[in-house]
């Protein structure tokens, strides 16, 4: 099994930053793609990048250029750094990864969630 555990969520301005941290621990063998998603209310989960292993990186048309997804595969750490934050980027942010265990098999966790919001 596999935790992932959120961080670095809270209340900002228009304009301002946060950066996200995603932990992942328990009985780790190689973590693959690291994703982060998001969910406002009343709408559906939408992913918002993701990240190989080997840093190829890819956003959202609504994040490019504001968000930066980043990752520490010593300790199994992914980041989002959100920049020029807007109030429609309000959304509880989930991180999501593929795991890969000894046996050869693939499968999907889901964090807990940490709250944005962004308002004046």
């Amino acid at each position: 099994q596999v935790q992932l555990v959120e961080s670095g969520g809270g209340l900002v301005q228009p304009g301002g930053s946060l950066r996200l941290s995603c932990s992942a621990s328990g009985s780790i063998f190689s973590i693959n793609l690291m994703n982060w998603y998001r969910q406002a209310p009343g709408t559906r989960r939408e992913l918002v990048a993701f990240i190989s292993r080997g840093g190829s990186t890819s956003y959202a048309d609504s994040v490019k250029g504001r968000f930066t997804i980043s990752r520490n595969n010593a300790n199994n750490t992914v980041y989002l750094q959100m920049n020029s934050l807007k109030p429609e980027d309000t959304a509880v942010y989930y991180c999501n990864a593929d795991h890969l265990d000894g046996l050869g098999t693939m499968r999907n966790y889901w964090g807990q969630g940490t709250q944005v919001t962004v308002s004046s």
